[in-house]
């Protein structure tokens, strides 16, 4: 299921895909180094969901999750560098203890726990494609957080996983939370209650409990001090 999603020719390649990264720039349909520069460029925000298991694999071990051009340069040689040392097999069974599918879930066999409390070798066809399909987006929607955009990608994996001609759009794999609007209340609207102000008879019986706590505190150390040189001067 998940190569079906991810990569589906995983298989052929040898760490990067060149017609999912020229279908993903638009450059099947250009004529031309020029239009096929041009095409690049329109469309180059593609180029993120290109990638494919073995690349997606060398940015989880050995990459930062930046998105700027030299990373994607990075992650190409890592990639091919994977696929000249690691079988296919061991590539993908790395990449499925690695990745993530959802906040905190890491790996496969504590995905498939997690979400259907079985092992993976126990999982239905749906709910394997329920997994590969949380994927691209494992924080935004997965089986147990706003599964709508997940159980659409589902049903275009298993459609595929059963014979059906259908296209699995390519999706970044990895995603952020939305940060929720706040709206806060006009400044009119808010009432704070105010202190009512003293007046001078108030003010001035105040100052005078004030100084006279002061003295009585003052005379009761001195008091304490008299009271202890008396003492030491006893024989």
């Amino acid at each position: 299921m998940v190569i079906i999603a991810e990569d589906s020719r995983f298989h052929t390649h040898h760490g990067i895909d060149p017609a999912e990264i020229a279908d993903a720039l638009g450059l099947n349909d250009a004529r031309g180094f020029w239009p096929g520069v041009r095409a690049a460029w329109q469309h180059r925000e593609r180029l993120r969901g290109a990638s494919t298991i073995t690349q997606q694999l060398a940015k989880n071990l050995y990459l930062s999750p930046s998105r700027n051009p030299l990373r994607k340069i990075k992650e190409a040689v890592t990639a091919l560098r994977l696929e000249a040392t690691l079988s296919k097999d061991r590539i993908l069974e790395l990449y499925l203890n690695v990745v993530e599918w959802g906040p905190g879930i890491w790996g496969v066999d504590a995905a498939s726990h997690a979400y259907f409390g079985v092992p993976p070798s126990r999982l239905t066809e749906e709910q394997a494609a329920e997994l590969a399909a949380t994927l691209p987006h494992p924080r935004t929607s997965n089986p147990t957080f706003r599964p709508d955009r997940m159980l659409a990608r589902r049903t275009l994996i298993l459609a595929r996983y059963r014979g059906v001609d259908v296209i699995i759009p390519q999706e970044e794999e990895t995603d952020t939370l939305p940060v929720p609007t706040v709206e806060l209340p006009p400044v009119d609207s808010i009432q704070v209650d105010s202190l009512a102000p003293l007046d001078s008879t108030q003010a001035r019986r105040t100052d005078t409990t004030d100084a006279q706590k002061a003295r009585r505190t003052d005379a009761t150390d001195a008091q304490g001090r008299t009271a202890d040189s008396s003492r030491d001067s006893l024989p």
